[in-house]
């Protein structure tokens, strides 16, 4: 029983924890910066993907 209530505090603990880290993101973060898109490779690398060679 004395174990679970230990589990339980270090889980609650930990969930606080990352809490505050993501709070403390700002609203306007981008994790995630894609590359422009660029329509020629784009289109090579689906033809290729449906088994089609490309024409050149």
């Amino acid at each position: 029983m004395i174990r679970l209530l230990i589990a339980g505090a270090a889980v609650y603990v930990a969930y606080r924890i990352v809490r505050e880290i993501v709070d403390e993101v700002p609203d306007d973060f981008d994790p995630l910066l894609l590359p422009p898109p660029d329509d020629d490779k784009s289109l090579r690398r689906q033809s290729a993907a449906m088994g089609v060679e490309p024409e050149r």
